[in-house]
């Protein structure tokens, strides 16, 4: 998909793009420039809420185990 800039520097946000990203009226956007590419990431209003649930089943008790068994590594 392909938009362009106005004379004022704004840019629509395709509709299909909106709706795939969860975009709305005030979604706050953020713009990272990487050489000559710059990528839109949308920020959620709710960060903590939009990532719950987002982690694989068993990964933090996978997690916790290997701390342990560090923890007896490093005490001998």
């Amino acid at each position: 998909m392909r938009t362009r800039v106005t004379k004022r520097g704004q840019v629509s946000v395709p509709a299909d793009v909106r709706r795939k990203l969860q975009i709305g009226p005030e979604t706050v956007l953020e713009w990272v420039v990487e050489g000559q590419t710059a990528r839109v990431i949308p920020l959620p209003a709710e960060p903590i809420r939009a990532f719950r649930g987002s982690g694989r089943k068993g990964h933090v008790e996978a997690l916790i185990r290997e701390r342990r068994r560090d923890r007896q590594r490093e005490d001998g």
